[in-house]
């Protein structure tokens, strides 16, 4: 369960795709829960950014989570402006489908967002998650500040440790600063709950994050 696949390698700056000015046309409300979704409503929220496999998956796992107020697919942590998705799955954008989270902290912590996160994929894959193979399948944890980047860190080390004990490698999971989040096309929006029956493509190690524990730490 922890393999590796042979996959691309991430495309340079220069060699990326140029993009375009106009932002991907949307509809501003979430098919679930009904709340806004394009981030003009954040006061009193938190925000979170996750990519680790397809994002129609990932978006589902997040969006289920008590708490979570709100969130959107779309591209991000690579280098063209308002990519389109055929572009970004060329591998020519550097973007990974990422999944923006709006959430409540008086009812979720980011201690709980990032549970979810490493239980619902396998972080140790490289540029792939299950079948699906390519730079956008990635996983990735996106921060929004310095207090995010230490408890992500803190986080991946001890679920290192818990891969290790199972017999697993190495944790190939990006912990960057968020950069300019995209959002992705608005069929793409809440897909699984349109498409119910649809493909999700996310397949966990089957191991649990110690929540407690990493409370304890941090």
């Amino acid at each position: 369960m922890f393999g590796f696949k042979k996959v691309p390698v991430m495309i340079k700056r220069e060699d990326a795709l140029p993009g375009r000015q106009e932002d991907m046309p949307i509809t501003d409300l979430h098919y679930v829960s009904g709340n806004p979704i394009s981030g003009h409503f954040t006061n009193g929220l938190s925000q979170a950014m996750f990519g680790f496999g397809c994002f129609w998956g990932a978006e589902r796992k997040l969006w289920e989570q008590e708490g979570v107020f709100s969130t959107a697919v779309g591209y991000s942590a690579g280098f063209t402006p308002n990519p389109n998705y055929q572009e970004v799955c060329s591998g020519n954008t550097g973007h990974n489908e990422v999944v923006l989270v709006f959430y409540d902290e008086n009812k979720i912590t980011y201690i709980d967002l990032l549970a979810c996160f490493w239980e619902s994929h396998n972080p140790t894959q490289g540029m792939a998650q299950g079948n699906d193979v390519g730079t956008q399948y990635r996983s990735g944890v996106y921060t929004f500040n310095e207090e995010q980047k230490r408890v992500a860190e803190k986080s991946r080390d001890i679920f290192q440790n818990i891969i290790v004990d199972a017999g697993g490698g190495n944790i190939t999971t990006e912990i960057i600063p968020a950069t300019e989040f995209y959002y992705a096309e608005g069929y793409h929006q809440q897909y699984l709950a349109k498409n119910i029956g649809g493909y999700c493509g996310l397949g966990g190690t089957g191991l649990k994050f110690p929540v407690a524990m990493m409370m304890d730490e941090v």
